[in-house]
């Protein structure tokens, strides 16, 4: 069970406006993470705070909400909204260099919201597990459509190794918040009756 289903149980709103309002939130909270961007002189990819953002929306919205929210802000940004690091927006920024990271995040908020419906925000141990199996879908979908773009030998150094230790940094944050409210999530699942 996700954090959302959890929280859902123990409110009397209809489902389509909890999820309306939950999706959306989402979308906007990964836009403002978006916002905060590096620019790193020698490649196109920003450092950003969506990263972070993306992985805890899979972890606690779970796999269909959670990547329903990037879904929307993938929609939003592409329909010309500013959403996209740096203000950016349009269907160039999806066929651009960070193209293949920002369809990673779908997959990743799919993946991890999987993994937290299976237990794995439980420990530190395992939710750092599931953080870093997202973030090395992130990494798998980005680099793939980067090295289209600027050939294999260009694409690592361009845009995996400069972030390793910033998103090392991400995953365990991650790992930490989830971890804790696991163990709550836990104590409140119990307290439910399921």
């Amino acid at each position: 069970m996700s954090y959302a289903e959890l929280v859902q149980s123990r409110l009397h709103i209809p489902t389509w406006v909890y999820n309306t309002l939950l999706v959306g939130s989402a979308s906007l909270l990964i836009a403002v993470s978006a916002q905060f961007a590096l620019r790193l002189p020698f490649s196109p990819v920003p450092v950003t705070g969506q990263t972070l953002a993306v992985l805890l929306i899979g972890a606690l919205l779970g796999r269909a909400r959670g990547s329903a929210a990037v879904g929307l802000y993938l929609v939003e940004g592409a329909s010309g909204l500013p959403v996209f690091a740096g203000g950016k927006a349009g269907l160039a920024v999806l066929w651009g260099p960070t193209g293949g990271y920002l369809i990673g995040f779908a997959a990743a908020a799919y993946l991890v919201g999987w993994l937290v419906e299976r237990g794995w925000d439980r420990s530190p141990l395992t939710a750092a597990g599931a953080m870093l199996t997202g973030s090395g879908l992130i990494y798998a979908c980005g680099l793939s459509w980067l090295a289209v773009l600027v050939g294999i030998r260009q694409a690592l150094p361009l845009g995996l190794y400069p972030f390793l230790i910033g998103d090392a940094v991400k995953i365990a944050l991650a790992a930490a918040l989830l971890s804790g409210s696991g163990t709550l999530k836990t104590r409140l699942f119990d307290r439910a009756g399921a």
